[in-house]
């Protein structure tokens, strides 16, 4: 048998990737599951990014390769989305990096910038790839501590504490996932003084900004950011488009250089018409965030009802496409409890824990499911 690469040693199978296994299995045993565990959006783009796409395909070059750096309209795009929306001035010739979907800037960032044994600061609980990621390029994950007392953001008098002589990334992601916490301007300004100080590159996953949430908020607001800091986004929350894998990288011209000198081995760039689509989805007007957004408020009503329902205390400042909950005092362990409710009355929520020890004793509910079937999880009950 052929034997794997030794970075395979360091790294698991992504959770849901396991977990919706098993939730296919009971599925097909005829168990009604309603899944409130996966953040993938269940609502449709618009019309107009829909003709957007099947226009293109007649247009002449729809179906060739394409720039590595995407159409210089979609570029276009994204720059005058971030200065309509954040009110942050980007070039789009140098500034701004298309990708497929913000999940793989993870990786193209973490291999042009990080050396086996680099370390790089990581939330807990923050996102799971930054993790994998990391362990991936032969890098150290340093765990930095968010807790519910300090409204899921870091401490800077810890983080001092730490030995940063060898950290080289700082992840963060605001609006926050799992939790849904804000942050904050003045908590932007900190970090980006914060990595200044230390020489840390500072990148802020931000895909969550239009979801329930009344203030969008960049990092690239901060002034000087963009001397240490990027930030990726997504079309995939905000427009629907999880499937077509559009996302963007953000900053610094010479370190989206450095980007697109991994990502341009790795691909040989986005489908013409996801391209188009998505140019069409980044000139949407206010209206489109608000008819969401009355959607998400009625799903997110009936979730936190559940919520109460499961005796779980609800995290009611936060914002985005999911419902963070503390558990009832006395659980001993949250994948205990989710796996209970998932056989017992056959709804998949997601235990706090994948996201990092300080994600025990809390469940993360997705909004991503009709009313009626939350409803439906209601009644279970």
């Amino acid at each position: 048998m052929i034997t794997t690469a030794k970075r395979l040693d360091v790294v698991e199978e992504y959770y849901f990737s396991s977990k919706l296994r098993e939730v296919r299995q009971l599925q097909s045993e005829g168990k009604p599951i309603i899944n409130m565990g996966i953040g993938s959006p269940d609502l449709n783009p618009s019309k107009a990014v829909i003709e957007a796409i099947v226009s293109a395909m007649q247009d002449e070059n729809a179906h060739q390769y394409q720039s590595y750096q995407g159409l210089p309209e979609l570029r276009k795009g994204m720059a005058d989305f971030y200065q309509n929306n954040y009110g942050v001035a980007l070039n789009p010739a140098n500034e701004i990096l298309p990708l497929m979907g913000s999940k793989e800037g993870i990786m193209h960032i973490s291999l042009a910038f990080l050396n086996e044994g680099d370390h790089v600061l990581i939330p807990n609980p923050g996102y799971p790839t930054y993790t994998s990621v990391t362990n991936l390029v032969g890098a150290v994950p340093v765990y930095y501590d968010l807790k519910e007392n300090t409204n899921w953001e870091p401490n800077f008098e810890a983080l001092e504490k730490l030995d940063l002589s060898k950290v080289k990334i700082m992840w963060l992601g605001y609006p926050h996932m799992p939790t849904g916490a804000r942050g904050s301007l003045e908590l932007f300004e900190k970090l980006v003084a914060f990595a200044k100080k230390h020489n840390i590159l500072l990148i802020n996953d931000n895909p969550y900004s239009f979801v329930l949430n009344d203030k969008p908020m960049s990092l690239l607001q901060v002034e000087g950011a963009k001397d240490v800091a990027l930030e990726l986004n997504s079309l995939s929350k905000t427009f629907n488009m999880a499937g077509w894998r559009v996302g963007m990288v953000l900053g610094n011209a010479a370190v989206i250089d450095a980007v697109l000198k991994v990502k341009s081995n790795m691909d040989s760039g986005m489908f013409y018409g996801i391209q188009k689509g998505a140019i069409a989805a980044l000139n949407c007007d206010e209206s489109w965030f608000e008819e969401q957004n009355v959607i998400y408020r009625r799903r997110r009503e009936l979730t936190d009802k559940l919520a109460e329902k499961l005796g779980c205390k609800v995290y009611a400042e936060g914002v985005g496409l999911f419902v963070w909950a503390k558990l009832p005092e006395g659980i001993a362990s949250a994948e205990d409890f989710i796996n209970q409710i998932l056989y017992e009355k056959h709804i998949f929520i997601t235990p706090g824990t994948i996201f990092g020890s300080n994600g025990e004793g809390y469940i993360r509910f997705s909004l991503c499911v009709k009313e009626e079937k939350i409803q439906e999880a209601i009644d279970r009950f």
